[in-house]
């Protein structure tokens, strides 16, 4: 069986600062939107495993048409969206292997 994984993406025009308050609330929110699907308790039973990765506006754009995400703003942004969480799966879009990883 592949590992649970939670995807995190986050604006590549955020700022260093506000992207690690982005993280920290799309985990944690993605959590509490998902929370009773088979996935994510499976997942939070489990490892943790998580993947953050830079992306543009376009990819952002496009990750948003992918199911069961949660979209996250910025109230120091004028509540611009700067991050989208994903519930835990296995199995993720073609995309998401051409995604760079936040370091």
């Amino acid at each position: 069986m592949k590992k649970l994984k939670m995807y995190i993406l986050v604006l590549d025009s955020i700022e260093p600062g506000i992207a690690a308050s982005a993280i920290a609330h799309a985990s944690l929110g993605t959590y509490l939107a998902y929370q009773d699907d088979e996935k994510m308790e499976a997942w939070k039973n489990g490892v943790f495993y998580k993947v953050v990765c830079l992306v543009n506006k376009k990819e952002f754009e496009r990750a948003k048409t992918f199911d069961k995400n949660a979209v996250f703003t910025e109230s120091t942004l004028d509540n611009k969206e700067v991050a989208i969480g994903f519930c835990p799966r296995e199995e993720w879009p073609n995309p998401f292997s051409f995604y760079r990883l936040y370091r």
